[in-house]
């Protein structure tokens, strides 16, 4: 029976791996794999922070391990993990649209989910209509192919998932631990809310069924309501395009009539800072904004080859041995100038009790607009921990047309406090709990109007 198992096994393996293109000669997988390395070595801004020697001993294996691989996916999956090692939101590899197109995720054939950490479980919060009272949303996943879920993120999803703070790693390794490409399946159990459990074969192959429950919120730019008489809501999703300041213009007549006013950016997934200062400007009486504080690294070559004969003791009153001992280690900064940014606007301003909503995907640029408000009296941040990621990708291309990108600048608050690795904390921690799903209740956005109304 075992001698069966196996070969049907190997046999599905085998077909699995048809599936997926190998286009990519030896060659080049060592060359990728040394692009890689090599941008990571000269620009990465958070190099000092890396465990160097593992570092290099990964690339020195990996050079062989990447010309084994049997596929273009498998040798992208290998670029994944070593990125993910460098433990930055805002370095990453992606794999090229000829591999992306043959991944799912939430498509299981007649089943389809969608899982969210729920305090560091993974919970099904939507399926497809017709298996939501089979799988009801609260629905936990207990095992994966035969091991507790916890190992199985930890052993087959964590390590390929690039990530500046613990709880983004465990909510996107709890949204992507499923992704894989088409055909593959995976025996799951599943914990319902009633406390029964239910052993599932799920296979990925395309879902035809287009319902889905809850349904799929409708996303804006820029939503904009009025919560009670005198208290306005506004939710700016992201500033990645421009269009959202004059969205934002428009509504302005309607919002000097607000008393008190909501702004959520628990969607905001970042774009460009300037964007977000522009609508920031109009809620502050303040003329000087101070944003972020950012730096990189100077590479200068020959101080570099210097800084070889300088020991640290030599650095003590000398910037040139500093620079020279630096150099050498990779690790001298470059502080770009500081200055607070001039408002200069003669419209109304509109300076009145704000709440500002976040969250875990509220995210570089939409981080930068949160420092902005960091001496805004009337301002309140209400929430979550944000993403704890932003800087200034500089991207490339991989063989195979795979996307990549490494982090060349470091922001911090004003002072140097960090908040890259740690997330921008609420004034006010609120979370959206188990039952607040099964209640589909807004506990952050309840508890901003309840904060209001005091005030």
């Amino acid at each position: 029976m075992k001698q069966i198992l196996i070969i049907i096994l190997c046999s599905f393996g085998l077909n699995l791996n048809a599936q997926m293109i190998n286009s990519i000669s030896k060659a080049d997988k060592v060359y990728g794999l040394s692009k890689f390395w090599q941008e990571v070595n000269y620009n990465f801004v958070y190099l000092n922070k890396v465990d160097r020697v593992k570092w290099e001993n990964d690339y020195k294996r990996l050079i062989t391990e990447v010309q084994e691989t049997e596929n273009d996916y498998e040798y992208y999956r290998l670029l994944k993990k070593f990125c993910a090692s460098l433990k930055d939101g805002h370095t990453n590899v992606s794999f090229p649209d000829t591999i992306r197109s043959s991944l799912y995720n939430t498509y299981f054939g007649e089943y389809r989910l969608f899982l969210t950490n729920i305090d560091d479980r993974a919970i099904v919060t939507r399926t497809n209509l017709s298996k939501k009272d089979e799988i009801p949303i609260g629905t936990e996943v207990i095992k994966v192919n035969g091991v507790d879920t916890k190992t199985y993120l930890e052993q087959e999803v964590i390590p390929y998932i690039s990530s500046s703070t613990d709880y983004i790693l465990m909510d996107q390794a709890v949204w992507k631990m499923f992704q894989a490409p088409k055909g593959t399946s995976f025996d799951v159990t599943f914990k319902f809310p009633n406390g029964k459990t239910k052993d599932l074969k799920l296979t990925h192959t395309k879902t035809i069924e287009k319902e889905v429950y809850p349904d799929f919120e409708d996303w804006q730019l820029f939503e904009f309501k009025w919560i009670e008489k005198d208290i306005a809501y506004i939710s700016l999703n992201s500033f990645g395009d421009p269009a959202i300041d004059t969205l934002f213009i428009e509504k302005l007549p309607e919002l000097y009539k607000a008393k008190k006013l909501i702004v959520d950016l628990r969607k905001n997934g970042g774009g460009s800072t300037n964007i977000g200062r522009d609508i920031l400007m109009y809620l502050t009486k303040d003329t000087l904004l101070y944003g972020s504080k950012t730096q990189s690294r100077l590479h200068i070559p020959s101080f570099k080859a210097w800084g070889q004969w300088t020991e640290e003791k030599d650095t003590i009153g000398s910037k040139f041995a500093t620079q020279a001992y630096l150099s050498y280690h990779d690790n001298f900064p470059h502080y770009f100038p500081y200055e607070a940014d001039t408002i200069k606007l003669s419209a109304k301003r509109l300076v009145v009790p704000t709440a500002i909503l976040i969250g875990h995907n509220t995210a570089s640029a939409a981080e930068d607009f949160l420092i902005y408000t960091e001496n805004q009296k009337h301002m309140i941040k209400i929430g979550e921990p944000t993403f704890g990621s932003t800087g200034q990708p500089m991207p490339f291309e991989l063989p195979g047309g795979g996307p990549a990108r490494v982090c060349t600048k470091k922001d911090t608050y004003p002072n140097g406090k960090e908040f890259v690795g740690f997330g921008i904390q609420p004034d006010i921690e609120v979370k959206k709990s188990l039952e607040d799903y099964l209640n589909d209740r807004d506990p952050v956005l309840e508890n901003a109007i309840e904060y209001l109304k005091k005030d």
